[in-house]
């Protein structure tokens, strides 16, 4: 299924990213995002080898501190 990415991520971005398939986005460069800087991008990869934004959703250790956020904003 090829979707474009809804106008609420669009914030979320770089403009050359915006109007990109969720496939096509996950498999940009992390720099992609708004926010994440070449030097950001260039760091990622040297210590956790995430290239794509796909790497970084994936990514154990993300996805591990995202998990204990989450269950955080549950017990309070």
């Amino acid at each position: 299924m090829n979707v474009a990415v809804s106008a609420d991520l669009e914030k979320q971005l770089d403009k050359a990213y915006e109007n990109l398939s969720v496939a096509e986005v996950l498999d940009a460069p992390v720099a992609a995002l708004s926010g994440v800087s070449e030097g950001d991008a260039e760091k990622l990869a040297a210590a956790f080898n995430i290239k794509t934004v796909r790497d970084l959703g994936t990514n154990r250790y993300f996805r591990l501190a995202a998990a204990l956020v989450e269950v955080d904003s549950l017990v309070k």
